[in-house]
């Protein structure tokens, strides 16, 4: 089975996470001062516009594809209409989509949802700026994209509060932003409250444990995301917390699972890594 671009970003991300996971602090819940610092920064003024980030991201591309994008770019600014430009937004969101890069998408959701306001587009934004603030080396855009993240699932909110796709974004952007993360925990126990199998809230909360080692409820997370689904990633964290506690055979399954599921040699690789551990080899 040939993987799409953006099946093994995610691969190489989770293997990146779990690279740094369990070697760091929940942000905020050990230093109240460097929570306080972080929640100013986001205060202060945007970075970044959508035409440096699309620049940043081009420069990573294919060069005809990165042309290609350039010369939408430069319809929109010739667009006639609102409803014209419309169109062209949402065509090159698709050709950002097609090359797996969330952070430009969020900025046109983003202008999308301001023409064409509706919960639909800024839930969109909201959740491309997540997922592009996500494994990322510059640590001043990741943190502008999650003030956007969460500035964006608020729009959501503000109509519908009881979306719960709103909820359990903001909640785990509150919580990667460092500023409040116990607030962040809350909404999103708020969300398995309500809906207990909600996947997304259980990956998250998964995620956080880890991270806090609580590996027995990082466990417990997993477990309820992959009897409903078999997912790459809830596998393979519910390998690192089984390991954690020690139950080697329970670990070995779980991985040998992911590796099955990925079937990407340098995420095989690792697994087998892991299992030679495990097994005492």
């Amino acid at each position: 089975m040939k993987l799409s671009t953006k099946q093994i970003l995610i691969i190489l991300g989770v293997i990146g996470l779990m690279v740094f996971l369990l070697t760091q602090p929940l942000k905020g819940l050990i230093d109240e001062e460097d929570a306080e610092a972080q929640a100013n920064e986001a205060d202060a003024v945007s970075t970044f516009s959508y035409a440096s980030v699309s620049e940043i991201y081009k420069s990573s591309l294919n060069p005809s594809i990165a042309q290609e994008i350039s010369g939408k770019e430069s319809e929109i600014q010739s667009a006639g209409s609102d409803s014209e430009k419309l169109e062209l937004l949402k065509a090159l969101a698709e050709q950002w989509e097609d090359v797996a890069k969330k952070a430009p998408q969020g900025f046109l959701f983003q202008e999308i949802a301001e023409i064409e306001d509706s919960t639909p587009n800024w839930l969109l934004a909201a959740d491309a700026y997540r997922e592009g603030s996500q494994n990322l080396q510059d640590t001043t855009l990741a943190q502008e994209l999650t003030q956007r993240a969460i500035h964006s699932y608020e729009k959501v909110l503000a109509v519908e509060p009881g979306n719960l796709s709103a909820k359990t974004g903001l909640g785990a952007s509150i919580v990667g932003s460092g500023a409040n993360p116990m607030a962040g925990i809350a909404l999103l126990q708020e969300v398995v409250e309500e809906d207990p199998k909600n996947l997304e809230a259980n990956k998250a909360l998964g995620v956080f444990s880890l991270q806090s080692r609580q590996f027995d409820k990082a466990v417990d997370r997993f477990l309820v995301v992959v009897e409903q689904e078999e997912d790459v990633e809830a596998y393979f964290y519910l390998a690192t917390g089984y390991e954690n506690l020690g139950m080697k055979q329970e670990a070995i399954a779980a991985f040998e699972t992911s590796k099955r599921l990925a079937s990407d040699p340098t995420l095989s690789q690792f697994i087998d890594r892991k299992i030679e551990e495990l097994s005492g080899f």
